[in-house]
């Protein structure tokens, strides 16, 4: 049995452990307290957080009624939790360094839980329904469609379809449904306007699930063949199925012939998409192939889904975006052509060759006009 002093100084050493860790958290209010990051220069916060002060500050308020109060004097205030989380986002740096970063200045355990609240809220109903939102009226798709046909004079064409992988750590179960490339990957769905707004996204599938499987098993698949009537159509590159709602290019069509006329178009409109993948990951450099989501595949998800609110944030504001190299940004995706067990059906392969035999014509015959 312990004497009494031996129990002394177990208590003297738990209590000066306990005055350190006090005195860590005093300084860390402290230094927090005394950098604003608000009062850094706008471009400097953008280089740092991508949004803008405005734009900053305005999500700061639409997530305030989301956080619980609390009255304790050591709580973090909405905005600080807010631009931690964004500052995570734009660099995917590891956590522990991201805490000691002026203005922040708080214990790695409390970064990673600032992340993850900041996450859960941007995952919320009432942020995905408000900054990405398909088209859901005539009205919207009709604006939609008026500006891809003013950018790529393509008529119809209510958005871009493709993938994109972002690599994610090892998961502790189901790993073979994530491996890609030698890696670990979400295969992240995402549909754009011709304005590189992202309009849909649908990051729950593993890198190993094909491109064409997603979207064969999509509600938006449906959807849009539902709207039969108003010649509505995505445009997807040839790892996808040619349906009535969905043109894909003509392979090896021949120079100067229709066909290639309108594949020549269609790749130039989907140009658009491959801008919107390239300023998504550069802005929010956890995506970007140089970076690992340390997280479960759907804590991974719902980071995903959390950068792509922000994406489109930024877009509305027309925040500017250094974009990166397309090796740095891009994980590679191998799917390729599509394959036969992703095809779809005969009869939507017959209405997809009417359509787009259809189209293909429209496109040459307007040429001369």
């Amino acid at each position: 049995m312990a004497n009494d002093y031996e129990i002394f100084e177990f208590l003297e050493a738990d209590y000066e452990i306990s005055e350190v860790n006090s005195s860590k958290r005093l300084r860390r209010r402290w230094l927090r307290e005394k950098s604003d990051p608000f009062n850094i220069e706008e471009e400097e916060f953008v280089r740092r957080y991508r949004l803008t002060k405005e734009d900053a500050q305005q999500l700061c308020n639409e997530i305030r009624p989301l956080f619980k109060t609390t009255r304790r004097s050591t709580d973090l205030s909405v905005e600080i939790k807010v631009l931690t989380a964004l500052a995570f986002y734009a660099t995917g740096v590891d956590q522990r360094p991201l805490g000691n970063q002026e203005g922040h200045s708080m214990a790695q355990q409390t970064v990673s839980s600032v992340i993850a609240q900041v996450t859960a809220c941007l995952n919320t109903a009432q942020f995905v329904q408000k900054y990405i939102h398909f088209p859901n009226n005539d009205e919207e798709r009709d604006r939609i469609k008026a500006e891809f046909y003013d950018k790529f004079k393509i008529p119809g064409v209510l958005g871009c379809i493709d993938c994109t992988h972002v690599a994610i750590v090892r998961p502790a179960r189901n790993e073979e449904f994530y491996h890609h490339c030698k890696q670990h990957s979400l295969n992240v769905q995402l549909i754009c306007d011709a304005n590189m707004g992202i309009t849909s996204v649908d990051a729950n599938y593993g890198g190993a699930t094909h491109d064409a499987f997603i979207w064969m098993n999509h509600p938006l698949r449906q959807h849009l063949e539902d709207l039969n009537s108003e010649n509505t159509w995505l445009l997807g590159d040839s790892a996808y199925p040619l349906s009535r709602c969905l043109m894909t290019p003509v392979s090896d069509a021949t120079y100067g012939s229709p066909e290639r006329y309108y594949t020549d178009r269609h790749d130039r409109a989907r140009d658009i998409m491959d801008l919107t993948i390239r300023a998504l990951k550069a802005r929010f450099r956890c995506l970007n192939s140089q970076r690992v989501l340390y997280y479960s595949p759907e804590m991974a998800a719902s980071v995903v889904n959390a950068c792509v609110v922000l994406h489109n944030i930024c877009n509305r504001s027309k925040t500017p975006v250094e974009l990166m190299n397309d090796e740095v940004v891009n994980l590679v995706n191998h799917t390729g052509t599509v394959s036969e067990e992703f095809g779809s059906c005969s009869g939507d392969l017959h209405q997809g060759w009417v359509t787009r035999s259809t189209l293909i014509h429209q496109l040459w015959a307007s040429q001369h006009l």
